[in-house]
This record gives C-alpha cells, structure tokens and sequence, in this order.
C-alpha cells in the first residue's frame, strides 16, 4: 500500500503580504505571514477550524463573534497583540481554555517553530 502523502504545513506564497512604509529617509518592504485556518466542520451549532502557524505568522486582527474553545496541538509560546497590549500566551498540547464572545486580537507564533490549535466556535 502506498505511503499517505503529508499534507503542506504552510500554503504558497499567496499566503504571505506585503507591507511597504516610505518614510523620508528609507523605504522599507515588510512581509507577514498569515496562519492558515482549515475548517472542519461548520453547522448551526458550532464551526471547527485547525490553524497552523509557521514561525512568525499570524491570523491578522479579528473579533470573535462567538464564544470560543482553543484546544493546543503543540506546546508553545503565542504572541497576543490585544487592543490593551501585546503580552504572550504559554499553550500546553491537550491544556483547552475558552474565551467568550467579543475577544479582539492578532495571534502570532512566537515560536521558531511550527505551531497548531484546533477553535471551536460556540454559535448557540
């Protein structure tokens, strides 16, 4: 039987952007890249998204819209740039904690190493 192939970490580059600041001294190019979210389920009741992060990446600024369960794959150190400050974040694999509604971020990986967590989103 032939071996499963792997499934890519990260996605291409279109899943990278780029930021340009000029400034009247220098131009500089900046590029992040973002985690990628892969949902698993999504009903009435809930939605069930796995995000992988490379080193660095981020999901962008969001709010959440409904209450929330984070379950760590990957023991590690995230990056929570909240509209009170930036702190860190220490996740634990199978630690879950849950958030409610209205919670606004950008989570980064502040890891020099891949990192996963399944969301589960409470619609009800």
């Amino acid at each position: 039987m032939p071996a499963k192939a792997k499934r890519p970490l990260l996605a291409p580059e279109a899943n990278a952007r780029t930021f340009h600041t000029d400034r009247a001294s220098s131009t500089r190019e900046t590029t992040i890249e973002r985690a990628i979210p892969s949902v698993q389920i999504d009903n009435e009741a809930l939605r069930v998204t796995e995000w992988r992060f490379a080193p660095g990446a981020s999901t962008g600024h969001h709010r959440h819209e409904y209450a929330y369960v984070v379950v760590p794959m990957t023991t590690g150190k995230l990056l929570l740039d909240e509209p009170e400050g930036k702190r860190y974040a220490q996740l634990t694999a199978g630690q879950s904690y849950t958030r409610p509604a209205g919670v606004e971020h950008d989570v980064i990986n502040a890891n020099d190493f891949p990192f996963v967590f399944v969301e589960i989103e409470l619609k009800g």
